[in-house]
């Protein structure tokens, strides 16, 4: 038994140390997106993931969107509902700068006014997370 609880915490510590915190403009941990595209809200609880070949799916698997390699956002019907430039640019589907994802993490609205945090996170997932899509 003391043997099951010792894994059952460690494999829990390791999870959580790959796991990328995303975070509210005053540092309040919303969520996480973990290195395999899974996004758990703050409780850990899966919401959504993001698989390798792009495809964003909500908590039941459904297919919700899609990341293009150039950037391009799309929902679930295909039709693009934003951009994501190589700088952090975060543009909606008639190339209006919606905000900005900073090399450091920051999250920016237009403004650049700081709306979050997502410190190691790929500039197309924090923006799928922060600008495209709600995970609940």
């Amino acid at each position: 038994m003391k043997k099951t609880m010792i894994l059952t915490s460690m494999l829990f510590i390791f999870g959580c140390i790959h796991a990328q915190t995303i975070q509210s403009d005053n540092h309040n941990t919303t969520g996480y997106i973990k290195s395999d595209g899974t996004i758990q809200n703050s409780s850990h609880n899966t919401v959504g993931y993001i698989k390798s070949d792009g495809t964003i799916q909500n908590s039941s698997h459904n297919t919700i969107g899609y990341i293009k390699s150039d950037g391009t956002i799309q929902n679930g019907s295909h039709n693009t509902v934003g951009y994501v430039k190589n700088d952090g640019t975060v543009q909606n589907s008639s190339h209006n700068t919606i905000g900005y994802i900073k090399d450091d993490g920051t999250v920016q609205n237009s403004s650049h006014n700081t709306i979050g945090y997502a410190r190691n996170v790929d500039k197309k997932w924090a923006a799928v997370t922060f600008f495209f899509f709600r995970f609940n």
